[in-house]
């Protein structure tokens, strides 16, 4: 059954205006600009679309079916994103922005372990499993999610791994004048190889120790 359509939902509750003290009839002043958002209908959108990427991907998700996942009405997605197309690049983006932790551990070693392990949980994720290789095959067909997907696969990553670079050259780990670029790929590529490419299992037992070892191996070679 359709889920009903909430379309004052998104707007700030209305309060009754008292009167003014001198009698006279006062009207409440409209909020400037658009209608007030409410940010617990947007997180429950943007819950809703993961879960339908992950459920049908994206060629066959609609905003029908966001909206009646999230619990509003289609109103309401279009109230903040004019397409699917336009959501799914806020939401890639915006994956792109929180990026991941930085490690911080006193060794390159032991920096680069704490970044696989954040990184090797987050790929094996389920949703996550099924939203990426789907939206690189949509990304190469379309250059905005194909940018979009760079953002966020590339920049969050090489931000924290350019801080572990510049942390193991302060502490003498790694020479100065390393080339970042070549680190960087280092580092990034043999987790993204194994989800995205091969898509294989769980990592086995004392893969990313020896992950970190290697690596960090080859950066104070470089």
């Amino acid at each position: 059954m359709l889920v009903r359509m909430t379309t004052n939902a998104d707007t700030a509750a209305s309060a009754a205006t008292p009167a003014p003290a001198d009698g006279k009839a006062r009207r409440r002043r409209a909020p400037a600009g658009a209608a007030v958002l409410r940010e617990d209908v947007t997180e429950a959108i943007r819950a809703a679309v993961f879960a339908e990427l992950a459920s049908v991907g994206y060629a066959r998700m609609s905003i029908e079916g966001i909206a009646r996942r999230a619990g509003v009405g289609k109103t309401a997605v279009y109230r903040r994103w004019r397409s699917k197309l336009h959501l799914v690049l806020d939401l890639v983006s915006a994956v792109a922005v929180q990026g991941l932790p930085a490690p911080d551990t006193g060794s390159l070693e032991g920096d680069l372990r704490l970044l696989y392990e954040v990184t090797s949980r987050a790929l094996r994720h389920p949703v996550a499993g099924q939203i990426i290789p789907d939206l690189q095959a949509e990304a190469a067909r379309n250059p905005e999610i194909a940018d979009a997907m760079q953002r966020a696969l590339k920049e969050g990553q090489q931000s924290v791994s350019s801080g572990i670079v510049a942390s193991a050259v302060a502490r003498g780990e790694i020479r100065e004048g390393v080339d970042v670029e070549l680190a960087l790929d280092l580092m990034s590529g043999p987790l993204y190889w194994r989800a995205v490419v091969v898509r294989g299992p769980k990592v086995p037992k004392g893969y990313l120790a020896s992950l970190a070892r290697a690596t960090a191996a080859a950066l104070k070679a470089l």
